[in-house]
């Protein structure tokens, strides 16, 4: 029996990598996605491929650089779903620039995107399940959301802050029977480098070589959805990488001295 047949699954960050493949993931358990990204084109693209799994996909574009039509996309959504099962806050940004170097308008557009985005989004979400008694809240974290890291400053910032933000609102949550699944993932192969923003507000367009040498973004969605299926509180996705993890919350003098030699 598949546990997310029929369920309206709305994934933001849908056009590529891991959202992308957590659209096929679901449409193959026959959930009906609903795809957001900025790129409509490449959204339909993946609407296209769902559709051969299941009878029901969605289109949204949307810019979360801009939360101020927000309220509009989630009316728009509601009005072809009726209700939002499960929320999957995926989209966002990598970073490459040292703090230094960095001007605080990009550290601002980095937090604007990675954080204050989601927030934004669950937050028009969450009274719909609320009202509804039912739902799942997701946040794609990463591993940086756990530790600092070289070149990450204000990525690892959004991250943290979103583990902190998804953490305290699970605990608001138990008694309305809303589970809240944190997910950090390490490597992942997609091209969240090549996207990353620079201290000029340019993308990287580098594949770095730990990205390049990382987990299948499907292998990732396919954990990240067991993971939800299970009603998992966190989840680490990835390699070896992750056990950088354990050694900063155990071993923080060793995290401390092996953090400084990590290389892209």
């Amino acid at each position: 029996m598949k546990k997310f047949k029929e369920k309206i699954v709305w994934i933001t960050g849908a056009s590529s990598g891991i959202g992308e493949e957590l659209a096929y993931g679901f449409a193959k358990q026959g959930a009906f996605p609903v795809l957001t990204a900025r790129n409509k084109e490449k959204l339909e693209q993946v609407k296209i491929k769902c559709l051969k799994y299941t009878p029901k996909c969605w289109v949204h574009p949307f810019d979360f650089s801009d939360t101020s039509q927000m309220d509009g996309l989630v009316r728009g959504v509601l009005r072809q779903t009726k209700r939002i099962d499960l929320l999957i806050n995926n989209a966002g940004r990598s970073q490459r620039s040292l703090a230094k170097d960095t001007p605080l308008e990009i550290d601002r557009i980095i937090m604007e995107l990675n954080f204050f985005s989601m927030v934004a989004l669950t937050k028009l979400v969450l009274p719909h399940m609320l009202k509804n008694q039912t739902g799942h809240l997701v946040v794609i974290s990463s591993i940086t959301g756990k530790f600092g890291f070289p070149s990450r400053t204000a990525y690892s910032a959004s991250k943290h802050a979103l583990q902190g933000f998804f953490e305290s609102l699970r605990t608001e949550l138990v008694s309305h029977n809303i589970p809240v699944t944190i997910v950090s993932p390490g490597r992942i192969k997609t091209n969240i480098s090549l996207n990353a923003i620079t201290a000029e507000g340019e993308p990287y367009n580098k594949m770095d070589d730990g990205q390049a040498k990382g987990m299948t973004a499907s292998l990732c969605a396919s954990r990240i959805i067991k993971a939800i299926g299970k009603n998992r509180k966190e989840a680490l996705i990835g390699r070896k990488e992750i056990f950088m993890v354990y050694i900063r919350r155990f071993f923080p003098f060793l995290y401390h001295k092996l953090v400084t030699k990590i290389h892209d």
